[in-house]
C-alpha cells in the first residue's frame, strides 16, 4: 500500500472512531474524500500549523460541515494543536471539536460551517477579499497577497439556492484562486440523489463563467493532483472539480449508501472496515510514521519564513503600504477615528438636517469612507434606495478589483455569507444593504455573523409602514423582533442624522460581532440634545426630553416614532403631564450598560410607561412591563401614503394622548 493511501486511511480510521465514540456525527464524507483532502493537504496546501493565523495561508473550507471530523482529522495530523485527546472528545459539551466546525473552536477551522451553501458562499467572500487586497496591495515584484480559497461541498450544498447566487457571481468577478471539490457521491441523507437532485452540475457551473474539470476519480491521487495542477494554472476563472467519490469508502457493507452517512457504522462494520482497509491499528491509534508524514510545521514554517522575508522587502520598497496592511489584517482602526466620528457627531447635531436617516447613512459613509479604506460596501442591487454608493465607491470588477464596492445583485442571502467571508479573511469591513423586508432571504447568514462574532455590517433601509405604496409585502412587521433576538446581534434604528452617526460609529468601532444598521425611507426631524444627551447615544438609550419635575410617565420610541413621540410629550405637557422621553436606538447595548444607569433611563418606581414603534409589539414588554402600553404593530401593512397607514395604524399624537389617558385611568 502505498504512502499516500496510508494517510488517507488514517483520516477514515479517526473518523469513523470518534464518530463511533460519540455514537453521533456523519462518518460516510470524511471517509469517502480522504483521498482528495490527503493530496490537497500534503501537496498543495500552503499553511502552517504553527501560525495558523499566518495571513497569506491558503484558506480550507468543509462547506459540507457535517463531516466535521475530515478537517478535525486534517488538523491534527499535520500538526495542528489538536489533540487526539480532542478528537476522543468529539462533539462532546465544551470540546474543541464540536458536531460542526466552530470558528474559534479549533485551530485550522476558518468558518463556521453545517448549514449547507453558506460555506462555499463564505469561501467566495474570502476569494473576493484576497482577489480586492491584491489588487490595492500587490505591486511589481511583490505579489505579497497571494493564496488560495479551497472549498470541499456535497450534493446538499449544490440543492441550496444560496450556492447559486454565490457562485454566479463568483465567475462575473473571475476568482481565479478559489478551487471547489465536489463529492459527487450521489448520496445524500435520505438515500440516492437520483430522484430529487438531477441537476447537469458541470454545465450549470460553465454556466457561471467558472473552469470546470468533470469526472475525476475521487480515489486515484494522480487524477486528483492534475485536477489541482489545471485549476491553479487557470488565472482567469474559479474552478469546480467535480469528483466523484464513494461514501463512506472502505467500510465494506455501508459504502456507497446512506447507512454510513449521518450515524456511526458500529463496532462490527469498524472491525471489517479495519481489514479492508488493511489498517491494522487500534481506535485512535495513528503509527509514528503515518505522523511524520502528515507532519506540516516545518514545511509550513518555511513558507511563512519566506513570506516574511519578502514582506520585510516590501516594507522598504512601499513603508506605508506595508503599515497599511498590517493596520487592516489586525482588524485595528485609525488611530483619531474615534475623535472624527465624534465631531461628525457634533457637527450632524449642530447642522440640524431634516433628512430620512437612509440619506443621513450615505452622509456617514462619505465623511468615514476616506478614512477607512477598509470598507467594503455593496448593496443587493438597491444601491439608488439604500444610498450605500458614497462619494469615494469605486466598483470592483473582474478586470479591476481594486474597488471598494461590489455589485451583488439581487442576490441578499449570498450577499450576507460573502460579507461574512470577507470578515473571516481579514483586511476589510464589510457592509451590505437591501430593504429590511429582504433581510428574511438572508436570516442565517445574520445569525452566522452573530455566532462567529463577526463585523459584518448589515445594512437596511424602508424600514416600517413609512415606505408606503409598496405595500405589505415590501413592509417590515416582525424583522426587528427577529433582528434584537438574535444573540451576538446589534441592532441599531436611529431617529435622525445625529444617531445614525453614532450608529455608524458604534458598527465600525465593534470587532466582536455583527450590527443591523435600520434606516428610514421618509424624512426624520431632527432632535436638539445637550452635549450628554450626545454622548449617552452610544449606551443604546438614553433621556431625550426630561419634564420639569418628576416624571409620572415614560414613552419609549425609536427611529421615526422619536418625532411622534416628542409631538406627544409636548401635548401631555400642555394638558399637565409630567413626561419623560427616551430614545432607544439599540436595545442591545443599553441592556449592556450597568444597572445604575438602566435605572437612570428607566426607574423601576416609574410604572406608566409606553413604548412606541413601527414594529411588531411583542419586544417591548420586556420594558413596558405587562401593565403598559404599545403603540406598534400586530398585523401587516397596507399600500397606501406613508401619512396615511400612519393615521391608520394609530401613529399620531392624537392616539398616542388617548392612549396615555387610558393608561393613567387604569392606573387611578
Amino acid at each position: 500500500m502505498t504512502l499516500q493511501k496510508q494517510r488517507a486511511n488514517a483520516i477514515r480510521a479517526l473518523a469513523m472512531d470518534a464518530v463511533e465514540k460519540a455514537n453521533s456525527g456523519h462518518p460516510g464524507a470524511p471517509m469517502g474524500m480522504a483521498d482528495i483532502a490527503e493530496v490537497l493537504w500534503n501537496e498543495y496546501m500552503q499553511h502552517n500549523p504553527s501560525n495558523p493565523n499566518w495571513p497569506d495561508r491558503d484558506r480550507f473550507i468543509l462547506s459540507n460541515g457535517h463531516g466535521s471530523m475530515l478537517i478535525y482529522a486534517l488538523s491534527h495530523l499535520s500538526g495542528y494543536n489538536l489533540s487526539i485527546d480532542d478528537l476522543k472528545s468529539f462533539r462532546q459539551l465544551h470540546s474543541r471539536t464540536p458536531g460542526h466546525p466552530e470558528y474559534g473552536y479549533a485551530p485550522g477551522v476558518e468558518t463556521t460551517t453545517g448549514p449547507l451553501g453558506q460555506g462555499i458562499t463564505n469561501g467566495v467572500g474570502m476569494a473576493v477579499a484576497e482577489k480586492i487586497l491584491a489588487g490595492q496591495f500587490n505591486k511589481p515584484n511583490f505579489n505579497i497577497v497571494d493564496h488560495y480559497t479551497y472549498v470541499f461541498l456535497g450534493d446538499g450544498c449544490l440543492m441550496e439556492g444560496i450556492s447559486h447566487e454565490a457562485c454566479s457571481l463568483a465567475g462575473t468577478l473571475g476568482l481565479s484562486k478559489l478551487i471547489a471539490f465536489y463529492d459527487d457521491n450521489g448520496i445524500s441523507i435520505d438515500g440516492h440523489v437520483q430522484g430529487w437532485f438531477t441537476d447537469n452540475t458541470p454545465a450549470r457551473f460553465e454556466s457561471y463563467g467558472w473552469q470546470v474539470i468533470p469526472k475525476v476519480d475521487g480515489h486515484d491521487s494522480g487524477a486528483i493532483a492534475q485536477a489541482i495542477e489545471a485549476a491553479r494554472e487557470n488565472i482567469l476563472q474559479p474552478t469546480l472539480i467535480c469528483c466523484q467519490t464513494i461514501i463512506g469508502k472502505g467500510a465494506p457493507n455501508k459504502q456507497g449508501s446512506e447507512a454510513c452517512h449521518g450515524a456511526a457504522l458500529g463496532e462490527a462494520e469498524i472491525a471489517q472496515a479495519r481489514e479492508y482497509l488493511d489498517w491494522p491499528h487500534g481506535p485512535f491509534e495513528i503509527p509514528k510514521e503515518i505522523y511524520e508524514s502528515w507532519d506540516a510545521k516545518q514545511r509550513g514554517m518555511e513558507l511563512e519564513n519566506s513570506w516574511n522575508k519578502k514582506f520585510e522587502e516590501y516594507s522598504l520598497a512601499h513603508p506605508q503600504l506595508a503599515e497599511e496592511l498590517k493596520r487592516r489584517l489586525c482588524g485595528d482602526l485609525p488611530a483619531d477615528f474615534f475623535e472624527r466620528a465624534r465631531k461628525y457627531a457634533e457637527a450632524c447635531q449642530a447642522e440640524g438636517d431634516d433628512i430620512a436617516s437612509r440619506k443621513a447613512s450615505q452622509n456617514c459613509l462619505n465623511n468615514f469612507g476616506p478614512l477607512l479604506p477598509e470598507l467594503l460596501g455593496g448593496s443587493a442591487d438597491l444601491a439608488g434606495s439604500n444610498l450605500t454608493f458614497w462619494e469615494g465607491a469605486k466598483g470592483v470588477s473582474s478586470e479591476d478589483p481594486t474597488g471598494n464596492y461590489i455589485y451583488y445583485g439581487v442576490r441578499e442571502f449570498g450577499m450576507s455569507a460573502i460579507m461574512n467571508g470577507i470578515a473571516l479573511h481579514g483586511g476589510f469591513i464589510p457592509y451590505g444593504a437591501t430593504f429590511l423586508i429582504f433581510m428574511e432571504y438572508a436570516r442565517n447568514a445574520v445569525r452566522m455573523a452573530a455566532l462567529m462574532k463577526q463585523r459584518s455590517i448589515f445594512v437596511y433601509t424602508h424600514d416600517s409602514i413609512g415606505l408606503g405604496e409598496d405595500g405589505p409585502t415590501h413592509q417590515p412587521i416582525e424583522q426587528l423582533t427577529s433582528l434584537r433576538s438574535t444573540p451576538g446581534l446589534c441592532t441599531w434604528r436611529p431617529c435622525d442624522t445625529v444617531e445614525s452617526a453614532v450608529a455608524w460609529t458604534s458598527a465600525i468601532q465593534r470587532n466582536d460581532g455583527p450590527s443591523a444598521l435600520i434606516f428610514s425611507r421618509q424624512s426624520l426631524k431632527h432632535q436638539e440634545r445637550n452635549e450628554q444627551q450626545l454622548s449617552n447615544i452610544s449606551r443604546g438609550a438614553y433621556t431625550l426630553l426630561e419634564p420639569e419635575s418628576e416624571p409620572e410617565l415614560i414613552i419609549i420610541a425609536t427611529g421615526s416614532e422619536v418625532g411622534l413621540a416628542m409631538n406627544a410629550a409636548l401635548e401631555l405637557t400642555n394638558q399637565g403631564k409630567q413626561v419623560r422621553v427616551v430614545s432607544m436606538p439599540c436595545a442591545e447595548i443599553f441592556d449592556q450598560q450597568e444597572k445604575e444607569y438602566r435605572e437612570a433611563v428607566l426607574p423601576s418606581e416609574i410604572t406608566r410607561r409606553i413604548a412606541i414603534e413601527a414594529g411588531h409589539k411583542d419586544y417591548w414588554y420586556k420594558y413596558v412591563g405587562l401593565d403598559g402600553r404599545i403603540i406598534g404593530m400586530d398585523t401587516f401593512g397596507e399600500s397606501a401614503p406613508a401619512g396615511d397607514l400612519f393615521k391608520e395604524f394609530g401613529f399620531t399624537v392624537k392616539n398616542v394622548v388617548d392612549v396615555v389617558q387610558e393608561l393613567f385611568s387604569s392606573c387611578d
